[in-house]
């Protein structure tokens, strides 16, 4: 994985166990989503919202904001709000 990939997925996984969260949040790696501008991408479902500079840090404030039901919107950069696409 590229641009701290990796390191982004394993900061969410290892919080998610923190947060003993794993029986709602779930995680599934991907290659390139095409935003290669905006890396590391993650993207929340069902919502589609996607966040884009992610680093671990960021992503262990992702799951905590998740957790709250809110969202980490520093790195926000696109909300699905319907057929719409990420620009």
């Amino acid at each position: 994985m590229r641009h701290d990939g990796e390191e982004v997925t394993q900061a969410i996984r290892e919080e998610i166990r923190k947060q003993n969260a794993e029986t709602y949040i779930h995680t599934t790696r991907t290659r390139c989503n095409g935003r290669c501008h905006d890396t590391a991408v993650v993207i929340v479902y069902p919502q589609g919202d996607w966040y884009g500079q992610m680093t671990p840090a960021a992503g262990t404030q992702l799951v905590q904001k998740l957790v709250e039901g809110k969202k980490l919107e520093p790195h926000l950069f696109h909300e699905c709000t319907g057929s719409s696409r990420p620009e």
